[in-house]
């Protein structure tokens, strides 16, 4: 007979990506994913949706070095289901970050060709549980998925960055959200396998498969998944919750 925790494996992770400082918020004493939205921080309203979710085995948060104790002592106060999360040190970039989680579930004997990592950025409050149970079975059948919502301006480009250089069809543009969710063993072999000068135009991890001519499965996101990025965001923020 198996044992009861193995049959209740998922092989699934949330991975929240809560390693940067947030530079664009402006002057603040401490990281935005920190900040507060409607009396708590953001960082506490994102794990609220990920430590519920019953898809996931654990939920690995990953902070910069010198605000790991404080994200502990968050979860500990504001997460009930405190046992499932697990603070871990980001990397120098974010992709760096998101292989120090798959190298801790290496570690811990968690990685194999089907284990799925759902990344999601720590000032993404708003993901709901569809799109979140969407990105794991996206993951699952087609080993690489990107949350997005249909471009609704036209979209210009300018390679001098003062003259317009093209004007893309807005019919096939779409806006990049979070999560981005992967089968883990695969991302890592294909990361490792970039040349430095590829890693470094890399903006995000789906940009990983892409290089790479790997196919990246489209997840329907939602307007209200907004980014928390500047200062006026936060009143967004509020203003939804509210």
């Amino acid at each position: 007979m198996k044992d009861k925790k193995m049959e209740d494996k998922k092989n699934v992770y949330g991975v929240v990506l809560a390693g940067g400082v947030g530079a664009r918020m402006g002057n603040v004493e401490k990281p935005k994913q920190f900040m507060e939205v409607a009396g708590k921080p953001i960082l506490v309203l994102v794990l609220e949706k990920f430590a519920v979710h019953p898809g996931f085995d654990q939920v690995l948060v990953l902070s910069p070095k010198q605000w790991i104790r404080y994200t502990e002592d968050l979860i500990q106060k504001y997460i009930p289901q405190k046992d499932r999360v697990i603070v871990l040190e980001g990397g120098d970039t974010r992709n760096e970050t998101i292989m120090n989680a798959i190298r801790y579930l290496d570690r811990e004997e968690l990685l194999d060709e089907e284990t799925v990592i759902v990344t999601h950025d720590s000032v993404r409050p708003f993901v709901t549980h569809r799109i979140l149970e969407e990105n794991i079975q996206a993951a699952k059948e087609f080993g690489a998925c990107d949350t997005v919502i249909p471009a609704t301006d036209t979209i210009v480009q300018s390679v001098s960055h003062n003259i317009i250089s093209d004007i893309p069809d807005r019919s096939i543009m779409y806006q990049g959200q979070t999560p981005q969710s992967f089968k883990a063993k695969k991302l890592k072999k294909v990361y490792e396998s970039l040349t430095a000068q590829e890693k470094e135009i890399l903006t995000d991890a789906c940009k990983i498969f892409v290089i790479k001519g790997e196919e990246v499965r489209l997840v329907q996101g939602e307007v209200s998944n907004i980014k928390i990025t500047y200062p006026y965001d936060l009143k967004v923020a509020e203003s939804l919750i509210c």
